[in-house]
């Protein structure tokens, strides 16, 4: 299965995405940790490029039969029917799930507190966050990571999936 995470920055997915992964041993594919990479190795990243590789490395794993957890902030449809795409390529069920943080100043703090956990990784600013495109989006799946442990974000996560 292809679980198809989005949101802005600071609202909680890569916490979420690899508690979620630990729990059911999925893949992890990151694109803040890829689109670094390629960064590093001199790559110009101005556009799809993460994606790409990512949509790449899913397929393969969804391939071999594993569950992946697709972490990026997928801001606009054509990233989203992207996923979409991939996994149907695969023959492979996909969920799309929103994460969202409700609480304006929670979600605020967090982006102006955090620190970056890839080496070489610019976090966005709070401005940034808010000037960024971002489109709605009718996920099947809304967690709401506002006000709670991050274990309970994933905890409603695991029973909104088995509940699909």
């Amino acid at each position: 299965m292809l679980l198809i995470l989005g949101g802005l920055p600071g609202v909680g997915k890569t916490t979420v995405a690899t508690g979620l992964a630990r729990e059911i041993g999925a893949v992890h594919l990151r694109i803040d940790s890829i689109e670094q990479a390629l960064r590093n190795s001199g790559v110009d990243v101005s556009g799809p490029e993460g994606y790409a590789v990512a949509y790449a490395i899913a397929e393969d794993n969804l391939r071999l039969g594993r569950t992946v957890i697709a972490d990026s902030v997928n801001p606009v449809e054509v990233t989203r029917s992207a996923w979409r795409s991939v996994a149907r390529r695969t023959g492979r069920r996909y969920v799309e799930i929103e994460v969202v943080c409700s609480d304006r100043a929670e979600h605020r703090r967090r982006v102006e507190t955090r620190t970056a956990d890839i080496v070489g990784h610019e976090l966005p600013t709070w401005q940034e966050v808010c000037d960024r495109e971002y489109e709605p989006w009718g996920a099947t799946v809304v967690i709401d990571t506002a006000g709670q442990p991050i274990e309970a974000s994933v905890s409603a996560l695991r029973e909104e999936l088995d509940g699909l």
